[in-house]
């Protein structure tokens, strides 16, 4: 007896895989190897198989899937099923001898899929979307922007058990591409991408003519341009002087120019989805040498700031009111 329970305590029962997916073979080995004449193998009270010498009876619950291998005792189960989860034991008489070990069994993740409320956004607004699988034991779920894990942070949610992914204030850089990912110990899938078509701007504008000069001779060719972070792209709207020009996109283009020409250029830019506007002004001195262009410009920086309150007071004039 003595010789029984030691051998018992130094046997394990070792799975081929555990947990193991549904349908898979599973095979319980005896490590270290140990020859036992004949035996059974049970899961919880249920009996699987029966076996002597080289010769085995499996029981009508398992017949057609198990086997044992009767030199090494080894139990092999094929196209295991969730009702296969338990725990497995191998014990003999000859000599004495009790093993065991708990094996589960899972279904793998399939079809893993998200449902959104809108794909269609604009700044500011909130968005959630919801993965699921339609099989899987017990999945996990985890989400990812591009290559990146997304996080949860103080605009990003992460709910029930992170199969919900929720942004409050989304921003132009929350475009995408989203996907779900959904796991278990057995098995992963990953859903469809998700890209969103944010709106925003126009913001972040930027005027420059000729690059970044500001001062130039008569006769000179301008090229100025203009660009603004908008979605969809702004339309664009030149001025000069505060008075429109008869002249829209990025680019204006000033021939031969003449020192009638100095002034401040605008450019105005119009989202027609986000109904937002912004513009952006630089002023330009034209002059006949660099010197005068100088003084221009010097001019130009003081009186630009100053043109609201100049409008003031010739509405004040017109009007005859005091000054």
């Amino acid at each position: 007896m003595k010789v029984g329970l030691l051998l018992s305590a130094a046997v394990q029962v070792l799975p081929s895989a555990n947990p193991v997916a549904v349908g898979a073979t599973l095979t319980l080995s005896l490590h270290p190897a140990t020859a036992l004449r004949g035996g059974s193998w049970a899961v919880g009270d249920s009996l699987i198989l029966t076996w002597l010498g080289e010769q085995e009876a499996v029981f009508p619950d398992h017949s057609g899937r198990a086997s044992v291998d009767v030199i090494t005792a080894a139990l092999t189960l094929t196209a295991v099923t969730l009702e296969d989860s338990g725990v497995y034991v191998v014990q003999s008489s000859d000599p004495p001898f009790r093993a065991n070990a708990s094996i589960t069994v899972l279904e793998p993740v399939s079809n893993v899929t998200f449902s959104v409320n809108q794909t269609d956004l604009s700044e500011l607004s909130t968005v959630v979307v919801t993965c699921s699988a339609s099989s899987g034991s017990s999945p996990s779920f985890l989400w990812l922007n591009g290559s990146s894990e997304v996080v949860a942070n103080e605009r990003v949610a992460l709910t029930d058990e992170n199969a919900t992914l929720s942004i409050v204030g989304v921003t132009r850089h929350d475009r995408g591409p989203f996907r779900c990912f959904a796991f278990n110990p057995v098995s992963n899938g990953t859903s469809d991408f998700l890209t969103f078509t944010i709106t925003y701007g126009p913001d972040n504008m930027v005027l420059a003519v000729n690059g970044n000069a500001t001062s130039f001779l008569t006769g000179s060719n301008l090229t100025m341009l203009c660009s603004a972070q908008s979605s969809p792209p702004a339309l664009l709207q030149w001025a000069f002087r505060g008075q429109l020009l008869n002249s829209t996109g990025p680019s204006l283009k000033l021939f031969d120019v003449s020192q009638d020409q100095s002034g401040p250029y605008g450019c105005l830019a119009y989202n027609n989805e986000t109904n937002r506007s912004s513009n952006i002004t630089k002023d330009v001195v034209i002059s006949k040498s660099h010197t005068s262009a100088l003084k221009q410009h010097a001019f130009h920086v003081w009186l630009v700031p100053m043109m609201p309150w100049l409008g003031f007071l010739l509405a004040m004039l017109d009007a005859g009111g005091p000054l």
